[in-house]
């Protein structure tokens, strides 16, 4: 019987790769749909090789080049009760689908894992792992939150397939979906104990540029129905900006500064982080230009592997 689907958008199966093979080793594989959605089926047909391995496995053709709309119609063809939205970059640990299962049995509609790092040997992927996801760090305690990741999360999938058309919107880089399935009642369980490392961007140009498209974006996607007297009036907000995002990341933060290792610097590189993503979202708001600004963040997103920056300095 399938319980969860693991859907990931891709441009071929050498990005996966890496992710599939953790899939491999999950405790309860044959359980598991794997959905890959990519710009052809010839570029991903390698999967099938393991189709004893696990419960289905689904190949999608579908442009890659807006992931939202590619995974909300990954979402749209899987059968599963429960999505694990994935990213290529992203690696779960052997339990991690027994355990966002064990919470969504629970009653709760989204249950997000502990995250971790995977490239863990700079400053800079400490601090754009830390101001990302230090919420959901697998160094905190479980239990029920009231803010979780677009991706990188399991959803129940009925919930996601109620927002109709604007799924794929709220699969974007704004906050509708967490706002869309808070008004609708569904609550949300932190599970640290399923596990999930994050690649992050780490050589220092590419790590402030990836810093800036995220505010960019967020203000973009968040304010483009807006009037223009509430577009000015975040943007003349958005000072405040990276000392609300300051106040949100701190208790992961000081959970992760307290039991790992992490590099000198890594605080100072999140507060720096926090004040280009804010100017970022300064600019969202005021109506900067953002399709350049997608593709960039796209390759970011499909390939971060490229910029992990491992093996040197921070």
């Amino acid at each position: 019987m399938i319980e969860l689907t693991y859907l990931l958008a891709t441009d071929t199966y050498a990005t996966v790769r890496p992710v599939i093979e953790r899939l491999r080793r999950q405790t309860i594989r044959a359980s598991i749909e794997v959905v890959l959605v990519a710009p052809t089926r010839g570029a991903i047909e390698e999967l099938l090789a393991h189709q004893s391995e696990f419960g289905a496995i689904v190949l999608l053709e579908h442009p890659v080049d807006d992931l939202a709309a590619a995974r909300a119609f990954g979402i749209a063809a899987a059968s599963a009760p429960t999505i694990f939205i994935g990213e290529t970059h992203s690696y779960p640990h052997p339990e991690l689908a027994a355990h966002l299962l064990a919470a969504r049995a629970r009653g709760f509609a989204c249950a997000a894992p502990g995250m971790g790092n995977a490239n863990p040997l700079t400053a800079r992927s400490w601090a754009g792992f830390l101001s990302d996801y230090a919420r959901w760090s697998a160094t905190l305690p479980g239990g029920e939150i009231f803010h979780f990741p677009i991706y990188n999360a399991a959803f129940d999938r009925a919930a996601l397939l109620a927002l109709g058309d604007r799924l794929a919107p709220a699969l974007s880089h704004g906050d509708e979906l967490p706002l869309r399935l808070q008004a609708a009642g569904h609550r949300i369980y932190f599970e640290p104990a399923a596990r999930l490392d994050h690649v992050n961007v780490a050589p220092s140009g590419h790590w402030a540029k990836e810093r800036f498209l995220s505010g960019l974006l967020i203000a973009h996607h968040r304010s483009r129905r807006w009037a223009l007297p509430r577009r000015l009036f975040y943007a003349l907000c958005s000072p405040a900006i990276p000392f609300v995002l300051m106040l949100r990341v701190i208790p992961g933060v000081r959970a992760a500064l307290g039991q790992q290792s992490v590099p000198a610097g890594t605080v100072p590189l999140i507060v720096l982080g926090f004040f280009i993503k804010g100017f970022g979202e300064f600019l969202g708001y005021l109506g900067w230009p953002a399709e350049s600004a997608e593709a960039s963040m796209q390759e970011y997103e499909v390939h971060k592997l490229a910029y992990a920056g491992v093996g040197k300095g921070t």
